[in-house]
């Protein structure tokens, strides 16, 4: 690729970010460093949602090259090629609104990219003047090397034509650096405003390890949600509760579930049996049922702690317009709109189960070390 054309993809970059930047550097908001945490946990949902919506309009070829395309820094430069393609195939990966959905969602990668560049820079800054806790680099700098790995899944999804394990795992690291952003986040308010200490700590203890045990479900279930999705399988099963007419349908699980193969095909090659997706959504649909029970009963334990029912209150509403979205997919014979709802819903779940884990932590850190009795905590931002 020329370097004009780096040096453009560059400027667009910068030209992102700069809007946010601009928004934090004019807010009232005495920390700027929290409020750009926030800000990019916000704009990494957003960029959630829209790869969702790519990936479900079949755009994530929309520019066949990376991370330009065809070359250029923007579809209006490649035109001619792009038009080309469309002319050749009128319904294929190629079009001219797909490849503009493409690099909008490069675009905002990059921009995000740009942004945890800066938070990096201010929390280096910071440090060496304050050695406030608050300013720890570890974590800016974990999320630079994470968004680095993230960028190079990227490239590899375009350059390996949508390999299902390779779109899945972008999809997982996507959700992993959104649940970084709110735990860092989340540790920057308690930093700034500790959590009062609680009596119950023998209930605390329980709800963190249920937490846990919640987050790590939910991997899993995501990880299967995105395996439906990158090898179009949402549709392998077009009834609910049933699966072509039964409980237990015929089902191929080795093929569905061998990682390594291209799109559609087996690993040896051969064009995948319509038997192997089924099993893939049955699997997804029926570890659904472990994730309601498992998120339901840490919602409902939330719910009994104070200073949780909030995030407990929200992790039950998440939880059931995920369950809603999740059978309108199906029933309604996969309109884009659920669909991208539903891929909305998993990232509020990340977020939730993410934000009830680093407040069960905090919290219990804070009770152990202060008497439940004793006076409200002071600031501790230091």
């Amino acid at each position: 690729m020329h370097p004009s054309t780096l040096f453009q993809l560059a400027l667009m970059g910068l030209l992102v970010a700069s809007i946010p930047l601009t928004m934090v550097w004019l807010s009232s908001d005495a920390n700027k460093y929290r409020k750009l945490v926030w800000v990019m946990a916000f704009l990494t949902f957003d960029l959630i949602v829209f790869g969702g919506f790519t990936r479900l309009t079949d755009s994530g070829l929309g520019c066949p090259d990376w991370p330009g395309c065809y070359g250029a820094a923007n579809p209006f430069i490649a035109h001619e090629h792009i038009a080309a393609a469309e002319a050749l195939m009128p319904t294929g990966p190629v079009t001219k609104v797909k490849a503009w959905i493409e690099m909008i969602h490069r675009y905002l990668a990059m921009g995000i990219g740009v942004l945890i560049m800066a938070l990096m820079f201010q929390a280096f800054r910071q440090w060496k003047k304050t050695r406030l806790d608050a300013f720890k680099p570890a974590m800016p700098v974990a999320l630079f090397l994470f968004v680095c790995v993230q960028g190079a899944f990227g490239a590899w999804t375009v350059t390996m034509k949508l390999q299902p394990v390779i779109v899945t795992i972008h999809l997982l690291l996507g959700m992993t650096l959104l649940a970084m952003l709110v735990w860092l986040g989340g540790r920057e308010d308690y930093l700034m405003k500790p959590p009062a200490p609680v009596r119950d700590l023998a209930g605390l203890r329980s709800l963190r390890t249920l937490a846990l045990v919640a987050a790590v479900v939910l991997v899993v279930q995501i990880a299967l949600g995105g395996w439906v999705s990158t090898n179009y399988a949402t549709l392998a099963c077009d009834e609910f509760p049933l699966c072509d007419g039964k409980l237990v349908p015929e089902m191929d699980f080795e093929h569905g579930f061998t990682l390594w193969r291209e799109l559609g095909k087996t690993a040896a090659g051969h064009y995948l049996q319509f038997s192997a997706l089924v099993a893939i959504h049955w699997v997804h649909r029926n570890f659904a049922l472990v994730v309601t029970v498992v998120l339901g009963l840490a919602a409902w334990r939330a719910m009994r702690q104070p200073q949780l029912r909030k995030t407990g209150k929200m992790l039950g509403a998440v939880l059931l317009v995920q369950l809603f979205t999740g059978v309108a997919t199906v029933f309604f014979d996969f309109p884009l709109a659920i669909a991208v709802l539903h891929n909305a819903g998993a990232a509020l779940l990340v977020l939730t189960v993410t934000m009830l884990n680093y407040k069960v932590k905090y919290l219990l850190e804070v009770s152990q070390r202060t008497p439940a009795n004793a006076d409200a905590p002071v600031n501790s931002y230091r």
